[in-house]
C-alpha cells in the first residue's frame, strides 16, 4: 500500500514552493515584529507605543482587498484588508514567529495582523500530533504555510513614523 505525504512528497512540495516564491513570484513584504518586553502598557493593559524589530523582508503571496473610503464623524478614512501567505521555512530562516499585533509593510502601506492561521496541512495530517499507529500508518503530512489576515492601519497608530517626500 502506498502512502502519500511522506518525507519524499513533503520535500517535493517544499522545493516547488521555495522556487515559486523565491524565483518566479518574487513578492516581498517588510515584517515588523512586536517586542512585548519593551512595549509599555497603560493601566488598562493597552499598548499605546509599540516597539518593533524590523522590517525583515520575507517572500510571500498576497491577496489584496479593495480600498474603501469610510466617512464618519471624524472625517474620511481608508479601509483595506490584506491576506499574506508565508512559506514556513522562509519564516524560520528570517527568525520570525507571526503574532497578532505585528505589522506588515507592503506597497508603502502598513497592515496590522488580526489573525494567524496555521491549519493548511499537506494530506490533512500534522506530523507533530500524536496519531494512533495501530493501523500501521506511518507519520505523514506537514504544515508548510502560515496565513495572516490583516487590516490597513496608519503608521502613527502603531508607532511607526512615515516619511514621505
Amino acid at each position: 500500500m502506498a502512502y502519500f505525504g511522506r518525507s519524499r512528497d513533503i520535500n517535493m512540495f517544499s522545493n516547488i514552493n521555495n522556487e515559486l516564491l523565491g524565483q518566479v513570484i518574487e513578492q516581498k513584504v517588510g515584517y515588523y515584529q512586536v517586542v512585548l518586553d519593551e512595549t509599555p502598557s497603560n493601566i488598562y493593559g493597552e499598548n499605546t507605543n509599540k516597539r518593533f524589530i524590523g522590517p525583515v523582508l520575507i517572500n510571500c503571496l498576497l491577496e489584496r482587498g479593495a480600498t474603501e473610503s469610510l466617512n464618519d464623524d471624524f472625517g474620511v478614512d481608508t479601509s483595506r484588508t490584506l491576506v499574506v501567505r508565508f512559506f514556513r521555512p522562509h519564516l524560520i530562516t528570517a527568525n520570525v514567529v507571526p503574532n497578532i499585533g505585528d505589522v506588515i509593510l507592503w506597497n508603502e502601506d502598513y497592515f496590522e495582523v488580526d489573525n494567524v492561521n496555521e491549519n493548511q496541512l499537506i494530506v490533512g495530517k500534522d506530523p507533530s500530533y500524536a496519531y494512533n499507529d495501530e493501523n500501521g500508518v506511518p507519520d505523514t503530512g506537514s504544515s508548510l504555510s502560515i496565513i495572516l489576515t490583516c487590516h490597513y492601519t496608519r503608521p502613527e497608530r502603531v508607532g511607526l513614523k512615515e516619511e514621505r517626500i
